[in-house]
């Protein structure tokens, strides 16, 4: 399982890390770590996007409320 881990597909041909250069090796690294965050950052997006469309009904609501509360 370790093996399959040091292996990465590059335009449908598999390299093996450890054949690859110092350099190499570090941008595979640097690559993982750039997706790693994307992933985050979009998770993270999904949260804010759920919490403000969530404040923007309960504002929406409490307007529609008191308007409906003056028409009385």
């Amino acid at each position: 399982m370790e093996e399959a881990k040091n292996v990465i597909s590059i335009d449908g041909k598999d390299y093996n890390q450890t054949d690859m250069s110092n350099e190499q090796q570090y941008l595979i690294a640097q690559i993982r770590d750039l997706q790693n965050k994307t992933n985050q950052a979009k998770f993270q997006l999904d949260q804010f996007q759920v919490g403000l469309n969530f404040f923007t009904g309960k504002l929406i609501t409490s307007i529609n409320s008191k308007e409906d509360n003056k028409e009385e």
